[in-house]
């Protein structure tokens, strides 16, 4: 499975989710398959900062995108909830930016300790720290995704050469998500459901081939707002 083939899973998966918002205004069936869109957008970034050539225009593309689709997600957001929420491009953003701090730590020339291996290791606890904060304020903020956003763009970075340990880490990354929901919120199926569904795309992600098939370039960056617009228009 090419990475062409999974962005235009996750864009069609995402857009399936957003219209059962704008129809529904609670949960259904449309919302477990849209569960399938983030981690594989998720998963795209921690590839996109592997292969990019020019990081800087890749953060640039990112925030300028997270910028110009704010203004339709709150449109698009206003169909079905109140609140104000940062759109997913902040969030993938931030988790960009966590992986970028934690990769700049590990692979930085200034020493903790004399002992190698264990340098390197405070240098990554020290850069899981800083991911972890990096978390603790996109859910404060009120990013979409939150904590949990920035948690799985990291690990899925933190495990790029460990198929097995990604694929643990992510699935116990859902189920915290949905149980703490449960242990909040008191039992509800959904929260099965949609944690299930959560989980679903790692199976994507693991049949991902490293190749990049078809370009897109900014058509997934484009299709965000303008999908969110079309909606909201339709819907409103």
């Amino acid at each position: 499975m090419t990475s062409f083939v999974l962005k235009i899973t996750a864009m069609i998966t995402m857009c399936i989710d957003h219209v059962g918002n704008a129809y529904f205004h609670h949960v259904t069936f449309m919302n477990l398959i849209g569960r399938i869109a983030f981690p594989i957008f998720a998963f795209q970034i921690s590839e996109g900062y592997i292969h990019t050539q020019n990081l800087k225009k890749y953060f640039l593309r990112l925030f300028l995108f997270a910028t110009i689709s704010q203004i339709p997600f709150m449109l698009f957001s206003s169909l079905y909830t109140t609140g104000f929420t940062f759109n997913i491009f902040a969030t993938l953003f931030f988790g960009l930016i966590s992986i970028w701090t934690y990769d700049k730590l590990t692979n930085s020339k200034f020493t903790i300790c004399k002992n190698n291996k264990l340098d390197l290791c405070f240098k990554q606890l020290f850069g899981i720290f800083i991911a972890i904060l990096v978390g603790v304020l996109a859910e404060i903020c009120n990013f979409d995704y939150g904590f949990f956003g920035i948690a799985i763009i990291f690990m899925f970075y933190l495990f790029k050469n460990d198929k097995l340990a990604m694929v643990i880490s992510f699935i116990t990354a859902c189920i915290l998500k949905y149980g703490i929901n449960i242990i909040l919120y008191g039992y509800n199926i959904w929260y099965i459901l949609l944690g299930i569904f959560t989980i679903l795309p790692i199976i994507f992600i693991c049949a991902y081939n490293g190749k990049q098939g078809k370009k897109l370039k900014y058509l997934l960056y484009a299709f965000y707002p303008i999908h969110l617009l079309v909606i909201y228009f339709i819907f409103m």
